[in-house]
């Protein structure tokens, strides 16, 4: 159902079984899947695509303009996938034609209120971002991240699969899988324990991964070094291999330790 006070612009594209609320504005080339539930008083603009079953809630304004002063206009676009609940006053930004020209988020992800997820940033699956988590531009955010209450997140950086990163924390660099970071700035303090346990994780995953994360942070290694101790003492453990992905090739922001 769409109410009768919503503005939808004639080229948007909406399922008949998406519901709209009161005073809520739809843009040129937006499109919207099955089962979606838009919110009053939510602004979307397009290019941007929301896939099924989303909840976008009261206030949220998704696809806007890039906030780059690079940016010129260009039809750049948000893509947006299925089951995510998007809270109140939640900013989604489209991307920029220099970073790719498109803002990514994946499936199954909660946006508490006040989130944002700037230009170019690309987001998977199953993440949280808490009341006024934030990022800057051209981040990446890998599934089964958890970014606490006023986190905010330099650009260009990468934050890695199973990750938490505590309240108010300031992330300047990139955070491994499975690693627990906080502070100003952000400094590591051991793995995600329990998200990982709460994911199913068995007793000897968890402890490959903590003893990846010793070599990591407390032997006093190269990140040469590093890779090649682990290579050598647990690389049978498949659950090390995103850990070892991110150590060889991180972003040009390095990684916090």
């Amino acid at each position: 159902m769409i109410h009768k006070s919503a503005i939808i612009h004639e080229t948007a594209k909406i399922d008949s079984s998406v519901s709209i609320g009161p005073w809520t504005y739809v843009g040129a080339d937006v499109e919207i899947g099955a089962g979606t539930i838009i919110g009053p008083h939510v602004c979307i603009e397009g290019p941007t695509t929301l896939g099924k079953n989303n909840h976008v809630h009261p206030y949220a304004s998704i696809g806007g303009d890039p906030q780059d002063k690079k940016y010129a206009g260009g039809k750049t676009r948000l893509e947006i996938g299925d089951g995510n609940s998007i809270r109140e006053f939640v900013s989604i930004n489209r991307g920029t034609e220099q970073g790719g020209n498109v803002t990514r988020l994946g499936n199954h992800n909660l946006l508490m209120a006040y989130a944002h997820i700037a230009h170019d940033c690309i987001v998977g699956d199953h993440i949280i971002f808490a009341n006024n988590a934030t990022l800057a531009g051209h981040v990446i955010v890998r599934d089964y991240a958890i970014l606490s209450g006023f986190s905010a997140i330099h650009q260009f950086v990468i934050i890695g699969e199973h990750s938490f990163v505590a309240h108010a924390a300031m992330v300047g660099q990139d955070v491994l899988p499975y690693v627990l970071v906080s502070g100003d700035p952000a400094e590591p303090f051991g793995i995600n324990s329990l998200g990982i346990k709460r994911r199913g994780f068995t007793e000897e995953q968890i402890a490959a991964i903590k003893s990846a994360y010793k070599i990591i942070f407390r032997q006093a290694l190269k990140i040469t070094e590093a890779i090649d101790a682990i290579k050598e003492k647990i690389v049978a453990h498949p659950e090390i291999t995103c850990m070892l992905h991110a150590l060889e090739n991180p972003s040009a922001r390095g990684i916090v330790r």
